[in-house]
């Protein structure tokens, strides 16, 4: 009898303790559905924005971003995948009011994007910009993004390597490695020049943006990641953050125990048999 609850018990915890190991191993659902955006206004006549972004078919709350300046970009903000209507509204504007920009994206699990407001007051648009969160070890990745109304062709360098260029308005690279350090970049459009020192750490990713100031050119330095694939909260001048070490999961432990535990079992079962053996042996005699 002992030996069949021995059995029973081992039967009833290994399926138990399998299932939790699978369950400990699979991803957590969040994590497989959630996308980033962040928002910037790069539209030098436009007014100061508050941008909401609604789920189709969702039933929540709009993620809101309040009175956003030019040449400011927002800190990353994690939503579910899936697609959302944009909606530009004058700072201070209701909500109800009718948006000043408007249009739609779709947000991929595991992709971030950048969403700005761009061109004149005249023709005002809605850019979506893809972010990569791959960086090349040892090098730094730029990519450059010609937002000046001013200058409708600017050529961006980096020393004598042009880096993009002659770039129309709304137009952007590519990602492009670069060695790390101090770099001098160098915007020249049509009739005006802008120069800005940019520091490049290795293994990080920037967006140079071409902007309009007055009396000539801007560029901004918007530092995107470093050197991580998971999209942490914070603004993205100060970076994305490493990566912290994970722990051990408890599943792994719960595997090995159960391991243990059907081993023990069975050694006993044999034991048992083994010292019955002689037993049964003398009374057949």
């Amino acid at each position: 009898m002992r030996l069949r609850a021995v059995a029973a018990l081992v039967a009833a915890f290994v399926p138990v303790s399998l299932s939790l190991a699978l369950a400990g191993a699979a991803p957590p659902a969040a994590a497989q559905d959630t996308g980033w955006i962040r928002w910037g206004n790069w539209s030098p006549s436009a007014p100061d924005f508050d941008i909401y972004l609604n789920s189709f078919g969702g039933s929540g709350q709009p993620t809101v971003i309040k009175h956003l300046r030019y040449g400011h970009i927002s800190s990353f903000t994690g939503i579910p995948a899936g697609q959302y209507a944009i909606a530009m509204r004058k700072g201070g504007a209701a909500a109800t009011s009718p948006p000043m920009l408007s249009a739609s994206v779709h947000v991929a699990a595991g992709t971030a994007y950048t969403i700005v407001s761009m061109g004149a007051a005249s023709h005002l648009g809605v850019q979506v910009l893809t972010e990569t969160m791959r960086s090349v070890q040892g090098e730094a990745l730029i990519r450059v993004v010609q937002e000046s109304v001013h200058q409708h062709s600017v050529t961006v360098s980096d020393g004598s390597r042009t880096l993009g260029g002659p770039l129309q308005l709304g137009s952007y690279t590519g990602f492009l490695p670069v060695s790390p350090g101090q770099q001098a970049i160098r915007a020249v459009g049509f009739s005006e020049t802008a120069t800005k020192r940019v520091s490049l750490p290795p293994n990080t990713i920037h967006t140079l943006v071409v902007l309009d100031k007055p009396g000539g050119l801007r560029i901004n330095s918007i530092q995107d990641a470093v050197g991580s694939r998971v999209m942490p909260t914070g603004g993205a001048e100060t970076g994305f953050g490493g990566t912290a070490p994970r722990s051990a999961s408890p599943a792994l432990w719960l595997t090995v125990i159960a391991g243990g535990m059907l081993l023990a079992a069975v050694s006993m079962i044999r034991l048992r048999r083994t010292r019955r053996s002689p037993a049964h042996a003398a009374m057949n005699r």
